[in-house]
């Protein structure tokens, strides 16, 4: 099974609609994984239809026993977080789980239990495929370990179906997110724009995925915006021998085919379909 995972070092770069143009493209062929849990919306272009859900859980939370508590104030005292108020309830947006209070409390009144932060859904799509994908509740902690769980059940069910591609739309930036997003992966697909943050994210995340030994690869995104940096980019990817699968130019399509809730190949102009088309045929056809 291949593992493709689309990345970028920062948002905005198109990286969702060239992962969901990809899904559209392979339909019931591959598995698809939307690791961008922080900020999910690829089931949104892809018409997902929520099949299937289970809690989430991670991290712990106090929780007091008022019938055993005999008000010494000992977890106030001890909490960095302010997490306790002065009735001696736990504010769950507040509270870190670190245990502290629980350690502290002479009644043990006070018990850590896992925390609820998040959901993942198993989908149909209207391409056929099946979305692995999650939302992580308000204030919800530990995202690293919500696109670990997300990541797991898509292998796990790859795995089972016999699917010889998993498409892992990936989390932006370079944190843990990211490294969960990029583990098991046969190749990280860099989508890049010309600009000063692009390249330099760029930069930042090629050297993480060098350090897990993934081969990569890079799209460039507006490629037409800033010849400037189009130019550090190419000659970046010279210099580390990263092949640069396509170009595609700047084109309000993205955002119109975002506002009416489709893929940029539905809407696609000036050859951007065609452009897309054959940047995942290079992918496929790669020897990894």
């Amino acid at each position: 099974m291949r593992e493709i995972v689309v990345i970028s070092g920062k948002g905005g770069t198109g990286k969702t609609s060239i992962a969901s143009a990809f899904a559209q493209l392979e339909g019931e062929n591959a598995i698809i994984a939307d690791c961008d849990v922080d900020a999910a919306n690829m089931h949104i272009l892809m018409k997902a239809d929520f099949g299937i859900s289970e809690e989430f859980y991670s991290g712990f939370q106090a929780f007091i026993d008022n019938s055993k508590c005999m008000r010494c104030s000992k977890c106030i005292e001890i909490c960095h977080f302010d997490a306790i108020t002065n009735d001696f309830i736990v504010d769950e947006l507040s509270c870190e789980g670190c245990g502290y209070c629980s350690l502290v409390c002479p009644e043990q009144a006070i018990t850590m239990k896992e925390a609820y932060t998040g959901r993942v859904f198993v989908s149909k799509t209207r391409f056929d495929n099946t979305l692995l994908h999650a939302r992580l509740e308000i204030a919800g902690e530990n995202s690293g370990k919500l696109v670990s769980e997300v990541k797991s059940q898509a292998q796990a069910l790859a795995k089972k179906e016999n699917c010889g591609i998993l498409l892992v739309d990936g989390s932006p930036g370079i944190g843990c997110p990211v490294i969960a997003s990029l583990t098991k992966a046969t190749l990280a697909l860099i989508i890049t724009e010309p600009s000063i943050s692009g390249y330099s994210d760029m930069v930042r995340l090629f050297d993480l995925i060098s350090r897990f030994g993934i081969p990569a690869v890079i799209l460039i995104n507006k490629y037409d915006l800033n010849e400037v940096y189009q130019e550090k980019i190419v000659s970046f990817s010279d210099k580390n021998d990263i092949p640069i699968i396509g170009k595609v130019p700047y084109d309000t399509s993205f955002t119109e085919a975002m506002r009416q809730m489709k893929t940029i190949l539905e809407l696609s102009r000036n050859g951007i379909a065609d452009i897309l088309i054959n940047a995942w045929e290079t992918i496929k056809n790669m020897k990894l």
